[in-house]
This record gives C-alpha cells, structure tokens and sequence, in this order.
C-alpha cells in the first residue's frame, strides 16, 4: 500500500504566469517524487514477450488489469504465435476472452494482428512505433505500451489517468492524447517516459482517483495547482486510498 502521510498544502505553485522554464522544473520534481513514492511501479499486464503485451493491452480496453490477468493464462496457453492468432477459430477465442468485454470487436483485432504480423512482418512484434501504429488494435497508446515495457523503448502511455493527472498538474489544457503526449515529452527526459507513466497511473488509480482525489495525503499536494478538489483532512482522504489488496481485489 503506497504509505500516506500529511501533505504540506501551504505552498501551492503553478500561478497562471509559471514560465515554461518553471513548469518544467517542477513537471520534472513531481516526476522525482512519484519516483520516491512508488519505488516499484511497473506494468500491471503479465506478459513474457512483445506479442502477449500485444494482446494484453488490447484486452485491456475498457477492462480491469486484474481482470485481463485472470484470462490471459489460457489465452496465451492456446495462442503463442502470431500465426495461432491469424488462424484462430472465432468461437473458441471470444469464449476465452468473453470476461474482458467486448469481446467480439477484440476477437476481430488479435485474428487480424495475427494476419498483419505475419504478412508483413514474420510473425514477430515489429520494435518501431511507425511500424507498430499500422496494427490492427494498436494505436499510440498500446504502440507505446509495447515499446516501453517489451523493448524498453522509451514511450509514453497516455492512458484516462495519464491524462487527468497531468491536466490536474497544470502541464498542459489538452485532451487529445496525442497532443498530451507531445507535450508531456518536452517536459519530462526521454529516458523517463516509460517509468514515469507507469508513476502517473499507479497515483491515478491509487490516489488522485476522478471524482474525489485523496488530496490530503498526496505526495505532491504542495505541487499540485489542484490540490483541494478532494479533502485535504489527512485522516479524510487517507480513506480514499486504494490499498494494494484493494488493487488486487479489483474493488
């Protein structure tokens, strides 16, 4: 459980004038901190290669980490190569992957993943992000996905919590994800895109929840121009935090 503790909210940054020079210092310490408060932050997805991330994240839409890891297992078991994917009967993978939603729209996109991976690139999980965006269920955020964590080419992952942080952070006012990536990028070392999205989302899902972030017990209250969108009461947001047994439990 990401350990809580009181927040220093009477330093409050981020005046409508922060210069781009300040704005990425303090992108940049934010970044640090997160570093110290989630020292193990990672992939929720299990995976053991760039196909089973592939498919992972593509599960992933509009489900629950917790819930792609509980059907991967038997999908990866029955599936371990591009090839067992373009030649998959229907029926049998939506049934297996029926839990995650959506499951015939995802049926559709591993079948012809599988059929471009072979066609166009041997049946291997090309390493480029040109390359990767032209596949069937891949767009920036899963091209991205995968080259960080599969080929540990650096990429940032603006997924719902990305985003809300990082606009909560004053980094930036847009809300087309590829815009808050380019952005993001100018603020935070190259090196660090892939581990400080996983810092972002672990705090998104942990603790600057959408509707009532846990303010009072936030690591970076005292950079945060939002802080005070959620109680700032120590003892009131310390019982919005999602423990890590609440985070496993999926509750």
């Amino acid at each position: 459980m990401p350990r809580t503790r009181p927040s220093r909210l009477d330093a409050v940054p981020s005046p409508p004038e922060e210069s781009p020079l300040a704005l990425t210092r303090r992108a940049r310490r934010i970044n640090r901190e997160l570093a110290d408060f989630y020292p193990t932050a990672h992939c929720e997805l299990d995976f053991t290669n760039a196909l089973e991330l592939s498919v992972a994240t593509i599960l992933s839409a509009q489900c629950t980490d917790k819930r792609v890891n509980e059907v991967t297992p038997r999908v990866f078991a029955a599936y371990r190569t591009a090839a067992d994917y373009a030649g998959a009967d229907r029926d049998e993978l939506e049934t297996l992957i029926k839990p995650t939603g959506f499951f015939r729209n995802k049926t559709t996109s591993l079948i012809k993943l599988g059929q471009a991976l072979v066609e166009r690139f041997d049946g291997e999980v090309p390493n480029r992000l040109d390359d990767l965006v032209t596949l069937p269920g891949f767009g920036r955020k899963t091209a991205n996905v995968v080259l960080g964590n599969a080929f540990d080419i650096p990429g940032l992952t603006v997924d719902t919590h990305f985003g809300r942080l990082v606009r909560r952070w004053g980094f930036t006012t847009e809300t087309d994800p590829v815009k808050v990536e380019f952005v993001v990028a100018e603020l935070i070392p190259k090196r660090e895109w892939t581990i400080f999205s996983h810092r972002a989302i672990w705090h998104g899902r942990r603790i600057c929840h959408s509707r009532k972030p846990a303010c009072g017990v936030c690591p970076i209250a005292r950079l945060c121009p939002s802080c005070g969108e959620g109680p700032t009461d120590p003892e009131t947001a310390a019982r919005l935090v999602r423990s890590e047994a609440q985070m496993i439990a999926g509750a």
